[in-house]
């Protein structure tokens, strides 16, 4: 006989929801708020589908004691944001503002007073463009204004927020802005992306003793988006390229953080100079974390690009048919699969589930969005990560992306993934119903099924 499938979660296990600053806020020029590289990006023609831009976004900047209001109406018992570094400091160094440290004071102390936790993700993509314009993440000096910016802010919110996430997804950062351009500030350097992403894991590292230092008793982690590579044969030619592949996106940033330096294998790949890291950095990045923040999304199946088809062995792994509207693969068993390996190989002390979630094509219909492909999605990585909980890995928690319907950075509003719909017009919230779903499940703390469906009344 089949073991049940686990359905339950522990005691304390926290129930949260994501966003991230340019996204959602809006506000871009307002109250002496610097530009951000997103800013400057978005307003380049071609860079944004449709021209879009985060100018307005949700209007969060704006609207935050409502979107409050609704997360305590779900019974969120926790909320990830991130703070925009030139809305506190408009030049990335130097000066402060005010009026932004004010902004994220008041939505903290809103949370508290709901019930809801705060966990700050210092970094989420929006950098200064005056730091750009001075070297960007590729220059060693900006890792020393990120721990300037998160001394700030840590000091100024420390008191009340007791989980901090010093950079969201290094990895985007780092490839998608410095080698693919497909992310602001747009650049395609293997050079740039190397050294961007050893400066981002040195601001990382440096900043972690700061925080521990303003906010005693505080929890510190980083978040990175990771996912499975699966050869799609048992060739020789497709495991290596899995390998390689899974280098490049899981390894190139797991093995610093836990002491074991970048893989030799990637460095010989990649084949360019690694002087930019100096001595003690390597020590520094490995400063200890409290937990890792996980973004799960899809896997990946990887095919051999050396081996000539006519060469290599007939593709036995396939993508499902099942995708979402990023036409990413729905695959549930990777979650489990990641934080087994996480766990079990890497050994991180803490897990939380920092993003999950799916982007369909939702409509708004009398009043209503029906969402059953996310409900569905949600539900099923539910359930990988209850199964992970059974297996003994140390999870936390887990946040859904999105909150809200938002900006999605290079395609601007044509994807939503929030659980909550926005008409970008009226800046109207409607629950979808995998959020009336998701209510549900927070105060069950264990994965329900979907509603039963609506029988059409008889005229």
């Amino acid at each position: 006989m089949t073991a049940p499938t686990p359905r339950s979660f522990p005691p304390g296990f926290i129930w949260g929801a994501a966003t991230a600053s340019y996204q959602i806020e809006g506000a871009w020029n307002e109250d002496g708020k610097g530009e951000s590289i997103w800013d400057r990006f978005s307003h380049t023609p071609g860079k944004v589908e449709r021209g879009d831009t985060g100018d307005v976004a949700n209007d969060h900047y704006h609207l935050w004691p409502q979107d409050v209001a609704l997360m305590k109406s779900l019974g969120l018992q926790a909320y990830r944001f991130s703070i925009s570094w030139p809305r506190i400091l408009p030049a990335g160094r130097g000066q402060v503002n005010p009026c932004g440290l004010d902004f994220y004071s008041r939505l903290v102390d809103a949370l508290l007073q709901a019930g809801i936790q705060p966990f700050v993700t210092l970094y989420h993509w929006d950098l200064p463009q005056l730091l750009q314009d001075q070297g960007g993440w590729p220059a060693r000096a900006i890792a020393e204004a990120f721990v300037e910016y998160a001394d700030v802010v840590s000091r100024h919110l420390g008191d009340r927020v007791k989980q901090w996430i010093t950079l969201n997804e290094p990895w985007v950062s780092a490839v998608v802005g410095y080698l693919h351009g497909r992310h602001a500030p747009g650049h395609e350097d293997l050079g740039e992306m190397l050294a961007a992403s050893h400066h981002l894991l040195l601001g990382h590292g440096w900043s972690v003793p700061v925080i521990r230092r303003n906010c005693p008793g505080a929890e510190v982690g980083i978040t990175l988006n990771l996912s499975p590579h699966h050869p799609a044969s048992a060739s020789y030619a497709d495991r290596a390229a899995a390998w390689e592949s899974d280098g490049a996106l899981n390894r190139w940033f797991l093995d610093p953080l836990n002491a074991r330096g970048y893989p030799a294998d990637m460095v010989q790949h990649y084949g360019q100079p690694m002087d930019f890291v100096r001595a003690g950095d390597l020590q520094a990045i490995a400063a200890g974390l409290d937990f890792l923040g996980v973004n799960y999304y899809s896997r990946h199946i990887v095919r051999s690009s050396v081996v000539p088809e006519v060469d290599n062995e007939p593709p036995t792994v396939f993508r499902s048919a099942n995708v979402t509207e990023m036409d990413w693969e729905v695959y549930p068993e990777g979650l489990y699969e990641l934080l087994g390996r996480l766990h079990f190989d890497q050994r991180f002390p803490a897990f939380y589930v920092t993003e999950n979630g799916a982007a369909y094509a939702d409509a708004l219909v009398s009043g209503r969005v029906h969402d059953p492909a996310r409900l569905t999605y949600l539900r099923e990585h539910l359930l990988s990560a209850a199964r992970a909980l059974a297996v003994g890995v140390p999870l936390r928690g887990y946040f859904v992306w999105s909150l809200l319907d938002n900006f999605e950075w290079a395609f601007g509003y044509s994807k939503r993934f929030g659980i909550v719909y926005v008409d970008y017009t009226t800046q109207r919230r409607v629950l979808k119903d995998s959020a009336r779903w998701y209510r549900r499940v927070i105060a069950a703390n264990r994965v329900l099924d979907p509603p039963a469906p609506r029988l059409a009344r008889k005229k």
